[in-house]
């Protein structure tokens, strides 16, 4: 496997030529650094690696991008206020960002997340992000059953051997990203693993108003975490009906477990849940339904009772798109 070259080092914007059409459609794989992990979060550098229909390299792409806000975590993705100062903001490379994306598959590690936060910038800058279907690394690995301890892009670099130099810089994630999504589309293709494409709804929901977000904190505390009093909710008005079935609907009464880091709002996740009729649990049991989490290798005390009861699981993608058609419950 031959190695993709990163980026010598945090430019404003670095590109290997301006985007060409290309006959064949290929992949776009990204990857976004952001100033949290919430509705109103900004990105702050994105990185694109153009991948043709087998896998291979066509270009890649690196920009700062500034949020006109506090960075957030910078002990984490070390961009600081200073080095985001004369970069671009948004709308000023939003332009070039969707030649990248146009017409191909946007692959990412938990895609639902990255195309969260570039729709949302879209969205902020008055377009759409021109991006039809998304590809999760995260799916792809399990439904390949790679034997991988948990869902970190380190943990699938490290299987396929592809050594990465510098985490959570977004040109370096997405190289590391690319090299290994090669060898497990080859997979998919050799096997005839049909691969996880989702379609890409635009989101519109910027959980903000006019005056703009409010800033993360420059220190401290989790990335991105908002924590919130315990709301309460209405008891759901329908019993039980028992776990879902694979590749069944999600029928009304289900008792719904979520766990780790979602893309979406939890609390809008779970409002949603409830509009649906669906129960939302506090824990894991037998009598769990359900269990959504975006890292079912995890070691979360829901994740492991899930294993130990034999609950379903499934990832925020897929649970979302059950939501938008829930059965209803047999009782009426």
């Amino acid at each position: 496997m031959h190695a993709l070259q990163p980026s010598s080092g945090p430019l404003p914007s670095q590109r290997t030529g301006a985007p060409a059409a290309d006959a064949r459609p290929g992949y776009a794989v990204v990857d976004v650094e952001t100033t949290g992990l919430g509705r109103t979060d900004r990105v702050i550098s994105a990185g694109v690696y153009r991948l043709d229909e087998a896998g291979e390299v066509v270009d890649h792409w690196y920009t700062l991008v500034n949020p006109l806000r506090d960075p957030g975590p910078v002990w984490i993705h070390g961009l600081t206020t200073a080095m985001l100062a004369d970069a671009p903001t948004f709308p000023e490379i939003a332009g070039e960002f969707a030649e990248r994306l146009r017409g191909r598959v946007m692959v990412a590690h938990n895609a639902l997340f990255d195309w969260n936060m570039i729709s949302r910038e879209f969205s902020r800058a008055g377009l759409r992000a021109p991006v039809e279907q998304r590809l999760c690394t995260m799916v792809l690995s399990r439904d390949l059953g790679l034997p991988l301890p948990n869902g970190k892009l380190a943990t699938l670099a490290q299987y396929f051997g592809v050594q990465q130099r510098h985490a959570h810089n977004a040109l370096d994630d997405a190289r590391v990203l690319a090299e290994a999504f090669r060898p497990s589309l080859q997979l998919a293709l050799s096997g005839g693993v049909p691969l996880p494409l989702t379609t890409c709804v635009a989101v519109t929901d910027l959980g903000e108003d006019a005056a703009g977000a409010p800033a993360a904190p420059a220190s401290g505390g989790s990335w991105g975490s908002s924590y919130r009093p315990a709301r309460k909710r209405p008891a759901c008005p329908y019993p039980n009906p028992g776990r879902w079935q694979q590749d069944g609907p999600l029928v009304q009464g289900m008792r719904v477990a979520i766990t780790g880091d979602t893309a979406t709002d939890r609390e809008l996740l779970e409002d949603r849940a409830i509009a649906a009729g669906l129960h939302i649990a506090s824990s894991v049991s037998r009598l769990t339904s359900l269990l959504v989490t975006n890292e079912p290798g995890s070691w979360s005390g829901k994740a492991r009772k899930a294993r130990e009861v034999g609950t379903p699981v499934i990832g925020e993608d897929a649970f979302l798109q059950l939501l938008s058609d829930v059965a209803p419950h047999p009782g009426g």
